[in-house]
């Protein structure tokens, strides 16, 4: 039998984290409204202060800016506490996430290596439990290289080694890997791609590029519990942009969190989310590495339960255009 998600292995673990985001909403709520009413308080100070004091030059010199420093330090200690609760609390969602994808695995390989040694078995039942536990592996060393490339984009000091990469042979090579990882057909997963004379080509790191891309992939297949039916969309805007979109029917996501997707850690704090792994990474790779790269990357959503399409932008090279220009100027 395959390993069971620690969620529902563990009683009340949703239930737990659902009550930590409920309890910080409150917090942010507190906070909110304390800074307020000790804004309303500094102003409600600041008009009677003028009222009293109006006909005085001095004091109205002395008291109004004063005042005003009073309120905009009240208004950013508010912002830096709320900031600070909701960094705290992608922190830990953070870590809840990398000690499920930890875990699950580790106790996996660990249960069927234990019935491996203590139990005789057929050749094919060892065939199939030494693939599970490679494919448990696999699983393990994928978060681990997704955490330290997180720490790796991070540091704005890199250097990125670029080369020309053609995004038609880099997008085909990843939605072929996804179909063999994940047993998919054509049907579940569509390519549409422009002609073979539009150059695709962009330049970048063709490791980091892969990374995006994958990231994609593997977040439309994990977020579409219902059925997999994913198009990815490959196309070239203005002439100047490549544009890669992948599109899912999945759980959607609301338009409250499309931009926050992209922060560091960041997970939406629904019911069907939790239930799903993840660490809160990958979206976070795909802008900063696309941004690295000249370009960008955005998401769109009708709502819950409607899809989503993310994409990624980044900078087209222009080879046909360049080499017509080398060939009239040698004519």
């Amino acid at each position: 039998m395959r390993y069971v998600s620690l969620y529902a292995a563990v009683p009340g673990t949703l239930s737990s984290a659902g009550m930590r985001i409920r309890g910080r909403k409150r917090n942010v709520v507190l906070f909110i409204a304390l800074g307020s009413c000790l804004v309303g308080v500094a102003v409600i100070l600041n008009v009677s202060w003028i009222i009293l004091n109006w006909r005085r030059f001095m004091p109205m010199l002395i008291g109004i800016p004063f005042f005003m420093l009073l309120i905009a330090g009240l208004v950013l200690n508010t912002i830096f506490l709320v900031r600070e609760v909701r960094r705290n609390e992608r922190h830990d969602s953070f870590i809840n996430a990398v000690t499920h994808e930890l875990k699950t695995p580790i106790a996996s390989i660990r249960l069927y290596l234990e019935t491996l040694t203590r139990r005789d078995l057929t050749e094919q039942k060892r065939q199939e439990f030494y693939g599970i536990m490679l494919d448990d592996s696999d699983r393990l060393l994928a978060t681990v290289e997704q955490v330290l490339k997180a720490g790796e984009v991070g540091q704005r000091s890199r250097k990125i080694e670029r080369a020309p990469v053609d995004m038609r042979e880099l997008a085909a090579a990843c939605i072929h890997r996804i179909q063999t990882l994940h047993h998919l057909s054509e049907d579940n997963l569509i390519f549409e791609e422009p002609p073979q004379e539009v150059s695709l080509t962009v330049r970048g790191d063709p490791e980091e590029l892969r990374t995006v891309v994958m990231n994609l992939l593997n977040n439309a297949v994990k977020y579409s519990p219902n059925g997999i039916h994913i198009n990815v969309r490959l196309a070239v805007e203005r002439d100047a942009w490549v544009v890669l979109s992948v599109s899912d029917r999945g759980i959607g996501i609301a338009a409250a969190h499309l931009k926050r997707i992209f922060k560091r850690f960041y997970r939406v704090p629904a019911r069907n989310v939790l239930r799903t792994k993840g660490t809160g990474l990958g979206l976070f790779l795909v802008r900063t590495i696309a941004r690295q790269h000249g370009g960008d990357a955005f998401a769109e959503s009708q709502g819950e339960g409607k899809g989503t399409t993310v994409s990624v932008q980044l900078p087209r090279v222009l080879e046909t255009k360049a080499k017509s220009q080398v060939v009239q100027e040698a004519l």
